[in-house]
């Protein structure tokens, strides 16, 4: 799938598991909106199954994962094994979110690109982004 400038990037905002708190997920959606993206967000307590089927339907260039449940170290690698198993293993898969620091190596080594914990601006994730979105 090849990047070109008449086409923005695609990113699908997604909420793994029973978490219930989405305004991090919801100001990302929006920032990464006005950042020129195409941004669809899932909305609440979704499986990784929905997470990876809904990135297939929508043809998206990332999916973004927020959690805050401290179920982090099960549900993001099983979107990493899905997406990988689905056909989507070079969608740039990014999280965010109440990651403790000692987990993001485990996460990394999972397939999980890059780690934002809170605090992180809008532009650093687009930047971040922009830069890691494979052009193939």
């Amino acid at each position: 799938m090849s990047m070109s400038k008449d086409r923005p990037i695609k990113v699908l905002i997604a909420k793994p598991g029973l978490d219930g708190h989405n305004r991090g997920a919801r100001i990302l959606t929006l920032g990464l909106r006005d950042e020129g993206m195409d941004v669809t967000y899932t909305g609440l307590r979704r499986t990784p199954e929905q997470i990876v089927d809904r990135a297939l339907q929508e043809k998206v260039d990332v999916i973004g994962l927020s959690i805050l449940s401290g179920a982090h170290k099960t549900l993001l690698p099983r979107v990493v094994e899905l997406a990988r198993k689905k056909g989507v293993g070079n969608t740039l898969i990014i999280a965010g979110g109440a990651i403790p620091e000692e987990d993001i190596p485990f996460l990394k080594e999972k397939g999980i690109s890059a780690v934002f914990g809170p605090g992180t601006s809008i532009r650093e994730v687009a930047d971040y982004i922009r830069q890691n979105v494979k052009n193939n």
